[in-house]
C-alpha cells in the first residue's frame, strides 16, 4: 500500500507476552479506535488485590510492635510459599534474577513501612506511599518496557496521583507540616518508589514466565533480609516474645499479602504494567475508609473529593486507556 498513514499502537496476548501491532489508520474502524487495552479480568483482579492489600496493612498499623509484626508476618508469608512450591516448583533459571533483586526491594519496602507506621498515620503514609508510586512506575514503564501510554492513560494515571495525593495531604494540613510528619512524608515517598521499582521488575518477569512460581519464590526469599534485620535489632528473645501474643492477626496479614501480590501479578500477565500499577493503587482508597472507620482518623469532604477522583481516573484508564 501507497501513501503514508499515522500508526496506531495495539496490545495483543501471545503466550503470555504483549506484542505490539501497527494498524493504518485508514483501515482503522470506530471500534478499533476507541478499543481499551485493560481487559475486564485484569480490573477485576486488581481490584481484589486493592482490598486485600489494605486489609493486610491495616492489621499492621493496629499491631503495638510494627517491626516485630511485620517480621512474623513475612516468615509466615515465605513459609506459606514454600510449603507450594513444594507442589509447583521452582520457576525458569530466567527468572531468578528478577526474583532476587525484586526480594531485596521487597525486604526494604517491609523495613521502611514498618518505620513510617511507627510515628505517622495509616491516612498519611498508606495514600502518599501507594499514590504516588504510578507516576515513578509510567516514567520506568516507558523508560525501560517501551509501553506506548495514550492520551486517556495519561490523563487517568494523573487523575489517580492527584486523588490520591489530596487524600494523604489532608492530615499535612491538619497537623500544619509539623517536622515529623515532613519525615514521614519523605518515608513514604521513599517507600513509593520502591514500590514503583519492584512493580516494574516483576512486571518484566511475569510478562515471560508463570507468575505463580516466581511470586512464591519472592516471597519464599524475603524474610532471610527482614529477619537478619529484626534479630540484629531486637535481640532473639524479643522477637520471639512476640509470638506469644496474638497470633490470629499477623497469619491472617500474611495469607493477605502473599494473595494480593499473587492476584496483581497475574493482572501484569494480561494488562501494560503501567495501567495496571495505577488501577491497584484503588486499596488507597479502602485503605482511607479503614483509618477512618477503625483507626479513628478523621476523613473528611477531602478525602471524599480525592476518592471520586480516585474512580473517576479508573473509569478513564479502563474506557480509554
Amino acid at each position: 500500500m501507497s501513501g503514508k498513514y499515522i500508526p496506531k499502537n495495539l496490545y495483543c496476548q501471545y503466550q503470555g507476552v504483549f506484542i505490539l501491532l501497527t494498524i493504518p489508520l485508514r483501515d482503522r474502524t470506530f471500534r478499533d479506535t476507541f478499543t481499551p487495552i485493560m481487559p475486564a479480568l485484569a480490573i477485576f483482579l486488581l481490584f481484589i488485590s486493592a482490598s486485600l492489600h489494605a486489609l493486610w496493612n491495616l492489621l499492621l498499623k493496629r499491631s503495638q510492635e510494627k517491626y516485630i509484626a511485620m517480621g512474623w508476618q513475612v516468615i509466615l508469608s515465605g513459609a506459606f510459599a514454600f510449603l507450594i512450591l513444594l507442589f509447583i516448583g521452582l520457576p525458569p533459571r530466567s527468572m531468578w534474577i528478577f526474583a532476587l533483586v525484586s526480594m531485596a526491594l521487597e525486604a526494604v519496602y517491609f523495613i521502611l513501612l514498618s518505620n513510617a507506621y511507627t510515628d505517622n498515620d495509616f491516612s498519611l503514609v498508606y495514600p502518599i506511599a501507594r499514590g504516588t508510586a504510578p507516576a515513578f512506575l509510567m516514567a520506568w514503564s516507558v523508560l525501560f518496557l517501551r509501553e506506548e501510554l495514550t492520551t486517556g492513560g495519561i490523563l487517568g494515571i494523573v487523575m489517580i496521583v492527584c486523588g490520591m495525593i489530596v487524600i494523604g495531604a489532608t492530615s499535612l494540613i491538619q497537623n500544619r507540616g509539623s517536622r515529623l510528619h515532613v519525615r514521614g512524608i519523605l518515608t513514604a515517598l521513599t517507600v513509593a518508589l520502591i514500590i514503583s521499582l519492584y512493580t516494574l521488575i516483576d512486571g518484566t518477569a511475569v510478562k515471560n514466565g508463570p507468575p505463580l512460581s516466581y511470586a512464591l519464590t519472592m516471597f519464599m526469599l524475603v524474610p532471610v533480609i527482614t529477619t537478619t534485620y529484626n534479630l540484629r535489632r531486637f535481640g532473639w528473645r524479643r522477637f520471639a516474645s512476640a509470638w506469644s501474643g496474638p497470633r490470629l492477626p499477623v497469619i491472617i496479614a500474611a495469607i493477605l499479602g502473599v494473595v494480593a501480590y499473587l492476584f496483581a501479578l497475574f493482572a501484569y500477565t494480561i494488562a501494560p504494567v503501567s495501567y495496571s500499577g495505577a488501577i491497584r493503587e484503588m486499596s488507597v482508597v479502602i485503605g482511607a475508609f479503614l483509618g477512618w472507620q477503625f483507626l479513628g482518623e478523621s476523613m473528611g469532604g477531602t478525602r471524599v473529593l480525592g476518592s471520586i477522583i480516585i474512580f473517576a481516573g479508573i473509569l478513564v484508564i479502563a474506557i480509554f486507556g
